[in-house]
């Protein structure tokens, strides 16, 4: 359920969502995790190659945390708690169970 809201939400704010992250396409990724949803960006090769080439930059460097940024402000003004991914590889979307539990 949480995951179809999450859907939904980035959808109708004009994200593209992918079904994986292994066929190239690029867009948000939107997975069930244990604590919630997990939501990636996933950059197509041509950029991700274009991104590499520009030097002293990591493949993204900046853009990820412009696209995070909006995705947790958006899903935050829809009232969901969100946390950053371990390892920076996206956004968790907290599970209401999940959310109490980080709570003092």
């Amino acid at each position: 359920m949480l995951a179809t809201q999450v859907r939904h939400a980035l959808s109708e704010a004009g994200f593209h969502l992918v079904a994986d992250t292994e066929g190239g396409m690029p867009g948000l990724w939107v997975s069930q995790v244990a604590e919630g949803v997990l939501v990636r960006w996933v950059v197509s090769d041509s950029f991700a190659a274009l991104a590499g080439e520009q030097p002293g930059r990591a493949s993204s460097d900046g853009m990820e945390e412009m696209v995070q940024a909006a995705v947790s402000g958006l899903l935050m003004q829809r009232g969901h708690i969100v946390t950053a991914a371990e390892g920076g590889i996206g956004i968790i979307v907290l599970s209401p169970a999940a959310a109490r539990s980080r709570q003092p």
